[in-house]
This record gives structure tokens, sequence and C-alpha cells, in this order.
């Protein structure tokens, strides 16, 4: 799942990337992000995604609200976090300078070709390639 973070991670002023599940769980992470980081950041995607969702219920009363993105802003750059699929969250950090419309224009690219991907049907085994 490492070619959704590539595009994103060629955009000035992004940072790191980040495949995360809804319960916490790195399904992919940008090289420069060691290990324990990246564990942490999906645990946390995962907490912010959830409390953004509680949040929005909170001023609405609607029920399990669709999130379209989440972003944290800091002194040292913005966390962007959407969903990306059932269970799936993408999440970026970047430098205070990116610009967070291209960044979050990309992530919505790269979010539909992770979907296009999970949803094709995988090769039956021994079946031949089509031309």
């Amino acid at each position: 799942m490492g070619w959704v973070l590539t595009p994103l991670l060629e955009l000035p002023g992004v940072v790191h990337a980040v495949v995360a599940t809804g319960d916490g769980l790195v399904e992919a992470a940008s090289d420069s992000l060691g290990r324990a980081s990246a564990e942490r950041v999906a645990a946390m995607t995962a907490t912010v995604h959830a409390a953004a969702r509680a949040f929005t219920t909170a001023f609405t009363d609607a029920d399990q609200p669709r999130l379209a993105q989440t972003v944290v802003e800091s002194e040292l750059g913005f966390a962007v976090v959407v969903p990306a699929g059932e269970n799936t969250s993408l999440a970026v950090f970047t430098t205070p300078e990116a610009q967070l419309g291209n960044v979050a224009y990309q992530m919505q690219v790269q979010v539909a070709a992770l979907g296009r991907a999970l949803a094709s049907p995988a090769r039956r085994q021994g079946a031949p390639a089509r031309s």
C-alpha cells in the first residue's frame, strides 16, 4: 500500500504520511517515519478520527456523521486525516508552509485510487493475465 503515499510525499511541505486502520494499526507509512512513530501516529489517527466524529455529533446530534477531513494546526505544521474507505484513514503531516488545498486534493485523489484498488476482484491463482 506504500504506492498510495508516494505522490503525497512528493508534494512540497509534506513530511510524513500513514495509512491506518480504524483500530489504529499501520497499513503503510513513509520511510522517514520510524516504526514506533508510525504506530503512534496510526493509533492517534484512529483516536482523532473518532474524537472528531464525536465532536461533530455533539454539535449536530447526527448519528455517525461522515467526516471529510480533520485538520490539526500547530506551530510545527498541519496534521490532516481523511477517511480512506471502510475502516481506514490516510494521515499526513506537513510543514506550516505547505499548500493545504493541494495536499487535501492529492489526498482525495489517492483515496479514490486506493478505493478502486481495493474494490478490484482478486485474480484467481493460475488464471492467465488479460492483455
